[in-house]
């Protein structure tokens, strides 16, 4: 199998980890953490959303966060909006990129933006010329692309239709979500495989969540099929509020160490973003279910085994001269 020499790791634990957690982290906390992740050498970071703060108490501090964080030149910033009011807010802290979001379950939908599928891309044609007239770069989410909790399986023609929705907005990104982990490896081959034939010049990513701990596989897939975006998020925090049974998105760490053994450069310092993902847990004061976290690197374990052995050959050595 001929692997991508390289692909792009976007970081969304600030948005899409933090928007589910119970434990409400303050402005100064987020920064700690965006900031560490900009150290790390993610490209392009998910820093926040401007929803109402009432729908997602825990980033009701979306313009202090993108304030105070310290920006570097070449990072791509991205905040997630809901309409044209979430749009000024984030243009007039001088975000990079503005993502919509919409589910492919008309169900799913309304249950997280009361709205129908319909209504929700209606809605989107002010943001995407208020993109347009800023100079900003437009993405899209399809959530729940692989599966809906409510409806279960979700036709892959009412997925192609909203990504060509986006397309025709003038998204240059759209990214397939896997919102409850409910994907495989061969649905995710196949849609991808259809839809880079459909849409050969959009970009499209992939956003994994780990609910059933299919999220590593699954990226395997996208690769298979020529993907080469995905999204992670730091420790594997989050999850969907609107989502039952959703767990965190997987864990970044794991992603890149897992593509950087495969090979396939990812341009982020993971010793970096190892620490990032100690902060994490740190600051939300429980243990985060990032595999990498919890066992280190694997290269830490051949090193270690290699200095045990020789700490061990030392003593028996020494013994036998004693002797």
């Amino acid at each position: 199998m001929q692997w991508p020499a390289q692909v792009t790791v976007r970081e969304v634990g600030p948005r899409d980890g933090l928007q589910a957690e119970a434990r409400i982290l303050s402005p100064e906390e987020k920064v700690r953490l965006i900031d560490a992740l900009t150290e790390a050498g993610f490209r392009r970071i998910e820093a926040t959303s401007f929803v109402h703060p009432g729908a997602i108490p825990q980033l009701a501090d979306a313009e202090a966060v993108m304030t105070r964080i310290r920006r570097r030149p070449g990072v791509i910033y991205s905040a997630l909006v809901p309409n044209l009011r979430g749009a000024e807010r984030a243009l007039a802290c001088g975000v990079d990129e503005l993502s919509l979001f919409v589910s492919a379950s008309e169900t799913h939908n309304r249950h997280n933006v009361r709205r129908s599928i319909a209504e929700s891309l209606a809605g989107f044609v002010p943001v995407a010329k208020r993109a347009a007239q800023a100079g900003v770069r437009l993405t899209g989410y399809v959530v729940t692309a692989f599966g809906c909790p409510y409806e279960g399986d979700v036709p892959e023609e009412q997925v192609e239709r909203i990504v060509a929705a986006y397309r025709d907005l003038g998204a240059v990104a759209v990214y397939l979500g896997d919102t409850t982990g409910m994907a495989n490896p061969a649905q995710v081959y196949r849609l991808c495989r259809r839809f880079r034939q459909r849409f050969p010049g959009l970009e499209l990513g992939l956003h994994f969540h780990n609910t059933r701990g299919a999220a590593l596989a699954n990226v395997v897939a996208g690769l298979q099929a020529g993907i080469t975006v995905y999204d992670g998020a730091v420790g594997g925090l989050g999850g969907c509020p609107y989502a039952p049974g959703a767990t965190g998105n997987v864990a970044t760490e794991d992603l890149v160490h897992m593509l950087e053994e495969m090979g396939i450069a990812t341009g982020v310092d993971l010793d970096r973003l190892l620490a990032a993902a100690r902060l994490a847990q740190e600051l939300m004061g429980r243990e985060l279910p990032g595999f990498v976290l919890k066992a280190g690197k694997r290269s830490d374990l051949v090193r270690a085994v290699r200095e045990r052995e020789a700490r061990g050959a030392a003593r028996d050595a020494a013994g036998s001269q004693g002797g």
